[in-house]
């Protein structure tokens, strides 16, 4: 049995009960993004997009489809975040407790001394920023002195930013790596996040050399996936969310077409081999590019190639096999600020012959690896309900 999912980053579909807690009342990604900047998304919608509650059919967002071929609801996020390692480690079967740490006011001395003693060049920023505008502001001076950028968010990262010909991209990784060991225990991140710039000023970030380095997660379905003996393949971000573990296969990308375009290789490679594991994609390029620069227009755009994309991810799908379609936060374009949303999780399914399913809403995003589990006969005795018996 062949399972994809694919994660549309950041395509969050309205608030969450608590969105008040965090600042997002009203916050809607899809919603507002299709209002700001229309686009049709049919293939979505017959899916059954436009049936996921609060989600806004014609006029002004998804057209009207009486004929729905897929399973469609929402999910709950119950850890306490709204960022990327949140919500995929949840769907994982991780649910988080606490938090992880954030520094609004910079990285402390403890860090940053041992940070600096690793490079030998000091620091320049530590203060949280947004990335464009970090090297915008600093990198005429990172060009000068060599010091690398270092940059925060509201989001639990460590993110260090150099230019390609000052900082060749191994030395940045291996900074990144010392990082990473510093940043545990009680300064411990979710991610310390290697982020490239090229060119003049006002420079251009080099999207494609980004890596991130997690936090290590606990067992996770992947772990599980792959101890079945099972296939478990990362494309894009998903190995590093995870720090590669129960990835058996790693595949990088360089944005969504590439993702797009190296997703639908592999299911077809696959579906040839009667290959029996997990597709596992994300897609970030709504998250990175559209929804952190307050840009409806380009997320839009994103929207549409990808639902242009559908048609022949849906044909890949083999006889037994099945998609889901997931977001794990929201990233408002139109939201105040440049932070992501809390918002419920995207939850789209399609498998051959399938109908209209109603997958309801869902109490946490572990349901998927849940789903996962069963489908791929992993076993799993973590958090998460199953809902994979609706759609067979």
């Amino acid at each position: 049995m062949l399972l994809t999912i694919i994660v549309l980053d950041s395509v969050g579909v309205g608030e969450l009960p608590d969105a008040a807690a965090f600042g997002d009342t009203g916050a809607h990604t899809l919603n507002h993004t299709l209002a700001a900047a229309p686009a049709a998304l049919p293939n979505l919608a017959a899916l059954g997009l436009g049936r996921v509650p609060t989600v806004r059919t014609s006029p002004g967002g998804l057209p009207e489809t009486p004929e729905v071929r897929g399973g469609y609801g929402r999910m709950r996020e119950v850890s306490p975040g709204k960022d990327t390692s949140t919500g995929h480690w949840e769907f994982m079967g991780v649910q988080l407790q606490h938090p992880f740490q954030v520094f609004p006011e910079g990285f402390p001395p403890a860090v940053m001394d041992r940070f600096d003693a690793a490079t030998g060049r000091g620091h320049l920023c530590n203060r949280p920023y947004s990335g464009t505008d970090v090297i915008r502001d600093f990198g005429p001076e990172h060009l000068e002195t060599g010091a690398p950028i270092v940059y925060t968010s509201a989001d639990s990262v460590f993110q260090i930013a150099a230019h390609e010909d000052v900082v060749p991209l191994d030395t940045l990784y291996a900074w990144c790596a010392a990082a990473r060991e510093i940043l545990q225990g009680e300064f411990a991140v979710a991610r310390v996040i290697a982020r490239p710039f090229r060119g003049v000023f006002p420079f251009e970030r080099a999207n494609e050399h980004r890596r991130d380095f997690s936090l290590v997660p606990p067992p996770t379905v992947l772990n599980a996936i792959e101890d079945a003996g099972r296939s478990v393949v990362g494309i894009g971000k998903i190995p590093d969310i995870y720090a590669d573990r129960g990835i058996t296969e790693s595949i990088h990308t360089d944005n969504n077409a590439d993702g797009i375009a190296k997703t639908l290789a592999r299911m077809r490679r696959a579906a040839q081999a009667d290959e029996s594991g997990l597709i596992f994609t994300n897609l970030v390029d709504f998250d990175a590019k559209f929804g952190h620069r307050r840009d409806p227009a380009g997320y839009s755009g994103a929207l549409a190639e990808f639902d242009a994309a559908l048609p022949e991810l849906l044909a890949a799908v083999p006889e037994g096999g099945a998609l889901l379609i997931l977001s794990d936060h929201g990233n408002d374009p139109t939201w105040r600020g440049s932070d992501h949303t809390r918002e419920y999780g995207m939850l789209l399914a399609y498998r051959p012959g399938i109908g209209a399913v109603d997958l309801g809403e869902r109490a946490t995003f572990a349901d998927v690896g849940a789903t996962a589990a069963e489908a791929l006969g992993a076993q799993w005795t973590g958090p998460g309900e199953s809902f994979w018996t609706l759609l067979t």
